[in-house]
């Protein structure tokens, strides 16, 4: 099945606590079906003392989302993605309201004979 986001694409979170956040996708995990999105669904981590770290600490990153909890921004709005299919067989993400503008760039180029 084909994924509605990828990595550098802007996207809103829909559903969960960070709901209605913005940020962007650092990595898309398709084994699990999660994405990591930068600045969103932060997580602590208390790391005990050892030979390469001495000092220890606590260090805070991103936990990964469900891929059906985020959404392609366009104009400020979540968006649902259609795949487009042009004639020379490329294709394309587009949102699925009336004025369909193209999400990134194209999933992969023209078709070879």
């Amino acid at each position: 099945m084909p994924r509605h986001v990828r990595k550098g694409d802007t996207v809103m979170i829909t559903a969960g606590d960070q709901r209605g956040k913005v940020g962007e996708i650092k990595r898309v995990i398709p084994k699990s079906d999660r994405v990591i999105v930068q600045g969103v669904n932060l997580r602590t981590k208390h790391l005990k003392p050892t030979r390469i770290n001495p000092q220890g600490g606590i260090i805070t990153k991103e936990a990964p989302i469900h891929i059906s909890n985020v959404s392609p921004v366009v104009d400020g709005r979540p968006v649902r993605v259609r795949f487009k299919t042009r004639d020379d067989g490329s294709k394309l993400r587009v949102s699925a309201t009336k004025d369909e503008k193209t999400i990134g760039r194209e999933i992969h180029g023209p078709r070879k004979k």
